[in-house]
């Protein structure tokens, strides 16, 4: 992560003190071990160690889910690419994205016994 993406995504992380014991690992080695982990394909137990306990980072992904902040981070991050004029609001949707049953599209169904 560069030095930029991180100064956009730090401040809407939360403070470094939970509620209970003491102090968590830093939030910047959390976030490159979760994109390691995703970028890999790797589970969770084979985390190398220079990131820490996979459970820590596992954890933090997480309550970070529940409480609302990787939402919080996504949607300024969209807005911040939307306002500099970044993204392309482009879709395209086939068939092979969005699958419907054959009988979705009205095709006739067979009744029971026929």
């Amino acid at each position: 992560m560069t030095e930029a993406q991180w100064a956009r995504i730090e401040p809407l992380l939360p403070d470094r003190t939970p509620k209970r014991g003491g102090r968590w690992r830093d939030h910047r080695e959390v976030i490159d071990a979760i994109a390691f982990k995703f970028r890999s394909g790797s589970q969770w137990v084979h985390l190398p160690g220079k990131y820490g306990n996979w459970r820590g980072v596992c954890n933090r992904l997480r309550m970070w889910a529940v409480d609302g902040t990787w939402e919080r981070v996504f949607t300024a991050l969209v807005a911040q690419a939307d306002a500099d004029e970044d993204l392309s609001w482009a879709v395209s949707v086939d068939s092979t994205i969005v699958r419907a049953h054959q009988h979705a599209a009205g095709a006739r169904k067979r009744g029971p016994g026929r």
